[in-house]
Formats: structure tokens, C-alpha cells, sequence
């Protein structure tokens, strides 16, 4: 029970505190459950494309930096990043509730700790205390991280239809680059130069993280001392 309850705060907790800052215009708790539900569920995807590669003889470390690079940016980052795209581009970016762009990095952050929790789970029940202590401090705010940064761009796609395209890539994109570089350096060996440079790359993204937060939340102030939301809510 204490292993389960330490796979699992650390997810709940970020995705509390992102809810808490969503102060003007909350989300339905119902959808960001849902949210949060279907990013546990969207891990299938890359098991799937993950066990592929593995069929293929593509390793988290095959002794080159080419192989391992293209494993952490083109198996892992890409294969983990695109699930979660997905359930947020067709699950929570066409809700009506999805009306400011702080909205993107809220449903973002609740999909990304739902596959987190669920990925944590399945680390601390097989390697124990000392894994479920490291990933709270690090994979688990690293998911976060990136999923704010997709979120970002998401909820400015949705604001700003005639980049629609490109900021939806431009979302997946970094956030593909952020984990994929984060894994490149935990998979290329077990030092610490290594692990502090994928602390250095958690650190940019969310040093990344909370400027899109703070941008996003004085627009959503800025949106709620004009009225709009009651405008919403009056139109619907």
C-alpha cells in the first residue's frame, strides 16, 4: 500500500496544483477525471510501438550514440509524446469547456500524470522505494513538463486558427524533443555527468514551463476582468 500511495501522489499532487492554478475559469472535474483516465489508458499505444522497435532490434542502449538517440528521440519520446497528443487533440481540445488557452495546458497535465501515474506504478512495483523516491523527483516532473509545453501550443492552436497546424506540430514537437532528450542522456550510461544532464534538460523545460504558465494564467486574468467568461456562459 505505501509503494502504491508513492507511485501515485506525485501525479495527483502536480495535476492538483496545476487545478489550482486555473483560477477564473476551472475545468469540469468530470473531464479533467476523464482526462486523466484516458492518459492512463493511452500508454497502450506506445507498449505497442515500443515492443515493435524491440522486435526490430532497436535498444535504449545498443553501444552507439546514433542507435541510442534514436531510440530515446524516435521510440520512446516520440511514441509516449503522440499518445498523449492524441487523447488531448481529439479528446479534450474539441470540448466547449475548452475555452481559453490556459485550457491546453490544464487537460494536458492531467493526460500526461494519468499515463505518468500509470508508467509509476508499473517502476515502483517492480524496482521498489528508492525508484518510486527518484522518478517523483525526476520522470514524473519531466512528463509534467513536457505536457505543459504541449499544452502551450495547443491552447494558442485552438485561439489562433489560421496557425492551427503548425502550432499543434510545433506542440508535439517540443515535447518530443524535451523527453527524448531527457531519456538520451539516462540511456546512454549510468554516471553522474550523465544524470545531471538530464537534470539540466528537466530544468529548461520547466524553467519553459512555468514563463507558459505565467503567460497563459495573466491572459486567463486578463480574459476574466473583461467579462468573457460570463459572455461563455451566458452564450451556451
Amino acid at each position: 500500500m505505501m509503494l502504491l500511495a508513492l507511485a501515485i501522489a506525485p501525479g495527483l499532487a502536480i495535476s492538483l496544483l496545476i487545478y489550482a492554478l486555473d483560477k477564473y475559469d476551472r475545468e469540469p472535474i468530470g473531464l479533467l477525471v476523464k482526462s486523466f483516465l484516458l492518459g492512463m489508458a493511452c500508454v497502450v499505444l506506445p507498449l505497442f510501438l515500443q515492443a515493435a522497435a524491440a522486435m526490430a532490434g532497436l535498444r535504449e542502449n545498443d553501444g552507439t550514440l546514433v542507435g541510442t538517440a534514436a531510440f530515446a528521440y524516435g521510440v520512446v519520446g516520440f511514441s509516449e509524446e503522440l499518445a498523449k497528443f492524441l487523447v488531448l487533440r481529439f479528446y479534450a481540445y474539441p470540448k466547449k469547456a475548452f475555452n481559453e488557452p490556459l485550457d491546453g495546458i490544464v487537460y494536458a497535465v492531467f493526460i500526461g500524470m494519468g499515463f505518468a501515474t500509470l508508467e509509476n506504478i508499473a517502476y515502483v512495483g517492480r524496482y521498489g522505494f528508492g525508484t518510486g523516491v527518484a522518478r517523483m523527483f525526476l520522470s514524473v516532473p519531466a512528463h509534467a513538463t513536457f505536457a505543459i509545453l504541449m499544452g502551450y501550443y495547443t491552447g494558442m492552436a485552438k485561439f489562433i486558427p489560421e496557425k492551427r497546424e503548425i502550432l499543434l506540430i510545433q506542440g508535439l514537437a517540443i515535447a518530443v524533443f524535451f523527453h527524448g532528450t531527457f531519456d538520451f542522456f539516462l540511456f546512454t550510461g549510468n554516471n553522474i555527468f550523465l544524470l545531471g544532464a538530464s537534470c539540466v534538460t528537466l530544468l529548461i523545460a520547466a524553467r519553459l514551463s512555468v514563463k507558459a504558465i505565467r503567460k497563459d494564467s495573466a491572459l486567463s486574468k486578463e480574459l476574466y476582468e473583461h467579462h468573457y467568461f460570463d459572455e461563455e456562459d451566458s452564450n451556451g
